[in-house]
This record gives C-alpha cells, structure tokens and sequence, in this order.
C-alpha cells in the first residue's frame, strides 16, 4: 500500500473540497510534468471520476468510482489506470483530512490494491502531487 501524509495550510473543508472541483484539481492533480488535460467529477457515491493525463508521450485514462464521500472527513474512490498490465484492475485511494493545529489539515493518501508494477510509479506520483497541492494551498 501507498501512504503520503503531509500537514496542509487550510482547513479540513478547504482541503477536501479541492478534490471534488474539477478546476482546482487542474492546478495540482498528477505529478508534474504530467497534467490533467480533462477532469469529470461526479461527487456522489456511486458517481464516476476520470482524469484524462498527458504525461508528454502518452495520454493517460484514469477512471474511477466513489466509494465514500464523508465532508469533510474522508474520500474514497477506485483507481483504474489505462497504463497498467490490466487496465481494468481496480485499485482503492483512500483520502483521510483531520485537523491539525489552528485552521491546518493532516491530509493522508493511501492508494491500495495497486498491481505490483505500479506501486513505485504511485509512491512517487502520490507524494509529488500532495506536495503540489500543499504549494497551491499555500499561495491561497
């Protein structure tokens, strides 16, 4: 399993409504040098989310369903990735946001079930892109 925890500089509101807007997940979502190009986000249980990613040489699917929506505790989605050996595997982001001293969020990722050969890519793609959110947070 993948675990990213970083301490963000916004409340717990402010940090998980960041993962249900389709324009601020432009800004932060995926690892750069890669980007969203398009985003759908259906924020119900049930509902569907699909980052299409240009990662430079290729484009990306990922899609997804909502497992849980807990405002502003908790998010739950599965993660299908159009890169991996069976595309159609579903692996689990589990996204948890606590508060944590005067009006922070300790946000923690983890990202389960992953076939064997996307574990490094996720580990890495997980924590640079915690990082760039807390960068967009913190320039709010």
């Amino acid at each position: 399993m993948v675990r990213v925890r970083r301490v963000m500089p916004a409340v717990p509101e402010a940090v998980f409504d960041e993962w249900l807007d389709p324009e601020a997940l432009a800004d932060w979502m995926c690892p750069r040098p890669a980007r969203c190009v398009a985003i759908t986000v259906d924020a119900r249980v049930g509902g569907r989310v699909r980052f299409d990613v240009d990662d430079g040489s290729a484009l990306v699917l990922i899609t997804g369903q909502f497992l849980d929506i807990d405002r502003p505790n908790r998010l739950r989605f599965t993660w299908s990735h159009s890169g991996w050996t069976d595309p159609t595997a579903a692996s689990i982001v589990d996204v948890g946001f606590e508060p944590y001293g005067d009006d922070q969020t300790l946000m923690s990722i983890e990202h389960s079930l992953l076939p064997p050969e996307a574990f490094e890519d996720h580990d890495q793609g997980w924590a640079v892109t915690a990082d760039q959110l807390l960068a967009v947070l913190s320039r709010r």
